[in-house]
């Protein structure tokens, strides 16, 4: 596909979230697969905030990724923390320069260490509701064009729309349920990455996107193959190896 055709198959997805089952850490992985595509980015990872206020690492798209993440998590300190505290996107950040990295020297120096070198936060807005942040980091020494920069808020806002909407048709405690699961879904993949990267000898991203592959081919919800894994069923043999 071209680059408008996979604009549009983006938006399209959007409208199939509006169903009740939704699979929220399913439709945040895509948003992070879109990203890659279309923006040309290294990896990308997405925060949306708790039922306290507080953000959680939901998807990223690599293990690398996710561990600077959670990092970015426990020091509270970084483009994406920053984003969602302000509601203000950064773009362009150039991790190596130290004026532009005073609000968080420590997560700039770990992600320097993983050969990152630019950085791109987006809030995932509504009006005056941020739900969370969307991370963009390149280990090129390249920026985000009006026109990329153009679209990467578009694709964040739809996914926002997505969330927020979902969680009106549902319910209206939807957001502290829909959480919980999300966080108890991610302990249950990171299980389930783990044996088999354990099992296979390979690594987690593989492990994870051997996952992602047959829960898609099988229409299985990818936390019910998860959990499947885990207790030994004979799925296991069914999943194609990376």
């Amino acid at each position: 596909m071209n680059r408008e055709e996979q604009l549009l198959a983006a938006m399209v997805e959007v409208v199939d979230t509006l169903v009740d089952d939704f699979d929220l850490i399913d439709f945040l992985h895509h948003l992070c697969d879109r990203c890659n595509e279309l923006l040309d980015v290294s990896a990308v990872g997405v925060m949306l905030s708790d039922p306290t206020g507080r953000l959680q690492l939901i998807a990223a798209s690599d293990e690398h990724t996710r561990l600077l993440e959670l990092f970015a998590l426990q020091t509270d300190e970084g483009p994406c923390v920053e984003c969602y505290r302000t509601g203000t996107a950064r773009l362009n950040i150039d991790l190596r320069v130290p004026s532009q990295v005073t609000a968080f020297p420590r997560f700039a120096e770990r992600a320097r260490q993983g050969d990152f070198t630019t950085s791109h936060a987006l809030p995932m807005r509504l009006r005056g509701q941020v739900v969370g942040a969307l991370n963009l980091f390149d280990t090129r020494e390249q920026k985000l064009s009006e026109t990329d920069a153009r679209v990467a808020q578009a694709l964040t806002d739809v996914a926002t729309i997505a969330i927020l909407q979902h969680r009106t048709l549902v319910h209206a405690n939807v957001e502290r349920a829909q959480m919980k699961a999300a966080l108890s879904s991610r302990v249950v993949i990171e299980q389930a990455k783990g044996i088999l990267a354990e099992r296979w000898q390979t690594t987690p991203d593989e492990a994870f996107g051997a996952l992602r592959r047959h829960a898609r081919s099988h229409r299985l919800a990818l936390t019910t193959l998860c959990r499947q894994v885990i207790d030994g069923s004979d799925v296991v043999r069914a999943i194609q190896r990376p």
